[in-house]
């Protein structure tokens, strides 16, 4: 009876084991979505690789992803309104649902139990329960006399437990505030400028800016101080001269703040614009490749990396942060679609959709670590972004 026992505690102990083996953290995964076939890669950034693949997740076209506090979970928005919860543990899909027409993006709340989406068709947000992902909320983005629903972008978290996002059609932004109960209490900035085309938080969850495609200069919200409303920046920028033909709209999310300055995307010029933090002025432009489409910090603020819009869209620039000068021009393929850093800053991995992979860049040498094939790559988000207000 004894030796029975014994046997038997070393079958449930070698289980135990083999079970420990196959445990992991989820602070070094990410997911890189392949937008051609309706997938996504989950990888990992300690050893730069890619775990598996997830199919089944409809139109990637223009997706973007947000993940749960713990980092279990990946929330990806589908050009095709879909939202899909992915289980990066078991590369599994854990739950999908199909919420509108047209949607441009999402957010998570400050506490982790809501998901919004923000919607081109039929327009609005609907927010929904992280953990189920049944409705919590419909909010309908109507303006005008006429009730017209508007397209909204630049949706984001913000401190409080709220949303803030931009009504393109209708030139406003809202705050939708979810502090008190699931029925959130609405507060709308109107005539804020024409056509916000994307919203962006500083780091810190105090301003909110949206970027006006329809005129120039932005539309920048002190999120403490709702009572000053909404105050236009950068208005004489560009004034009296002719743009460019605008071939893909600047992403202003994950926009470069570093400890002084604020580095943006001009629309429809091959520029990047600097402005001082302190009162929001122009203080620099800079001359680069091409019209910038992402303009990111490295974490520790040193660099800012910049991609662009076709046809110079094979090119990343590197700006020192210090000098105000590009200080590296690489060249890692055709359709340039993305960049992420990792957490502390070491390695930086950029999409190449046309090239069919990902390049992973050490952000010292400027030289290649890997290079990792993938079916047409776009955004690369990791989960440190769980962490991080605005991402």
């Amino acid at each position: 009876m004894k030796m029975i026992s014994n046997a038997l505690y070393a079958v449930v102990l070698l289980v135990i084991l083999a079970g420990c083996n196959s445990l992991r953290g989820t602070g070094d995964m990410g997911v890189v979505i392949e937008r051609a076939t309706g997938s996504v890669q989950i990888i990992e950034t300690t050893q730069q690789t890619k775990l598996s693949q997830v199919d089944g997740l409809g139109d990637l076209s223009h997706a973007s992803i947000v993940f749960s506090r713990d980092e279990r979970f990946a929330y990806v928005f589908g050009r095709d309104g879909g939202l899909t919860k992915i289980d990066l543990l078991t590369a599994k899909i854990d739950k999908r649902i199909i919420q509108s027409g047209n949607s441009i993006g999402g957010a998570i709340s400050q506490d982790g139990r809501l998901v919004a989406v923000s919607n081109y068709t039929p327009g609005g947000v609907k927010v929904f329960d992280a953990d189920t992902l049944k409705l919590v909320a419909d909010i309908p983005a109507t303006y005008g006399k006429q009730k017209q629903q508007s397209k909204v972008v630049g949706l984001v978290d913000a401190p409080g437990q709220k949303f803030v996002f931009s009504l393109y059609d209708a030139g406003e932004i809202w705050i939708a505030d979810f502090s008190q109960a699931d029925e959130p209490e609405i507060t709308r900035f109107r005539d804020i400028g024409k056509q916000p085309y994307d919203g962006l938080i500083t780091p810190d969850g105090r301003f909110y800016i949206a970027g006006l495609f329809g005129e120039d200069g932005l539309a920048l919200l002190d999120l403490w101080h709702l009572e000053k409303g909404v105050k236009g920046i950068l208005r004489d920028y560009g004034r009296g001269s002719k743009k460019m033909p605008v071939y893909k709209m600047p992403h202003l999310e994950g926009w470069a703040m570093t400890e002084d300055y604020a580095f943006l995307p001009a629309v429809g010029r091959n520029e990047v614009l600097i402005v001082d933090r302190r009162n929001w002025k122009q203080v620099a432009t800079l001359p680069v490749h091409g019209q910038p489409v992402f303009v990111m910090a490295r974490p520790d603020g040193r660099q800012v990396w910049v991609n662009f819009a076709y046809p110079r869209n094979d090119t990343v620039q590197v700006i020192d942060t210090e000098q105000l000068q590009i200080v590296k021009t690489l060249k890692p393929g055709k359709a340039v679609l993305h960049m992420e850093f990792t957490p502390r800053g070491e390695h930086v991995w950029i999409s190449a959709r046309d090239a069919g992979k990902v390049t992973v860049y050490d952000t010292g040498s400027f030289k290649v670590i890997t290079t990792l094939p993938m079916k047409k790559p776009s955004g690369i988000f990791f989960t440190s972004r769980a962490h991080r207000i605005g991402l």
